[in-house]
């Protein structure tokens, strides 16, 4: 375990080390004068190209939907009446009070 905590350790560094590099690199190019002459080429037009003719499919036929059948009926049954048993009493208990201690008299 303790190898591969430091594998993950040595592949941190490598990676911090890296992106501080092309930070580094990156600031140097920004930095240098622009030269002259570095202007790029137009780009070649895009020829238009014929548009292809996409056939039209038959579209199927459907049936209508029919009328939907009625929902079927819940039977009623009698509920019976359910009476819950008395939950016990328990016996009261009275919590102590906590006694209040006034402070020690303030050192002049």
């Amino acid at each position: 375990m303790a190898s591969f905590n430091c594998f993950v350790l040595a592949i941190f560094m490598t990676l911090s080390f890296s992106c501080l590099n092309m930070g580094l690199a990156a600031r140097n190019l920004l930095q240098l004068p622009t030269l002259p002459g570095t202007a790029l080429p137009p780009l070649p037009s895009i020829p238009n190209l014929p548009q292809p003719t996409i056939p039209t499919l038959p579209q199927p036929s459907l049936p209508k939907p029919a009328a939907l059948p009625p929902l079927p009926t819940m039977p009623t049954a009698p509920i019976p009446k359910v009476t819950l048993p008395s939950l016990p009493t328990f016996p009261t208990t009275t919590i102590p009070s906590i006694p209040f201690f006034s402070p020690p008299p303030a050192k002049n």
